[in-house]
């Protein structure tokens, strides 16, 4: 799916415990994908540097945390469709009220996102 112009990760860093898991899950792929995700921000970011970073991007991945899909909501505020839509309860994560995420959710979602990425 990636391209050489890199991908903006929007995520929904809610602060529920999936909320918290995309916004650390972001902080991740940021780490290991150089090159590939080249901006990650949350939804919930000042809306003016939201929408410049939206209307700067080449692909959008929206990484929302549960089916509440705040991070689509946002983008879709603005004007955008994301290039790529992922949810972490879809891919086993459970939402656990406002618990700090562990590091292997964080792990296994890491790999999920990159593994769409591909």
């Amino acid at each position: 799916m990636h391209d050489d112009d890199g991908i903006t990760l929007i995520t929904c860093s809610g602060i529920s415990s999936t909320g918290k898991l995309t916004a650390k899950t972001g902080e991740m792929l940021m780490q290991r994908c150089p090159g590939i995700i080249e901006h990650c921000i949350s939804c919930r970011t000042d809306p003016d540097r939201l929408q410049n970073a939206l209307s700067q991007a080449e692909t959008i991945v929206v990484l929302d945390g549960c089916s509440d899909l705040c991070g689509r909501k946002k983008v879709q505020e603005h004007g955008f469709d994301p290039d790529l839509h992922l949810i972490a309860t879809e891919y086993g994560i459970v939402k656990n009220g406002m618990e700090d995420p562990r590091f292997d959710e964080i792990e296994h979602l890491t790999i999920v996102v990159r593994d769409k990425l591909r």
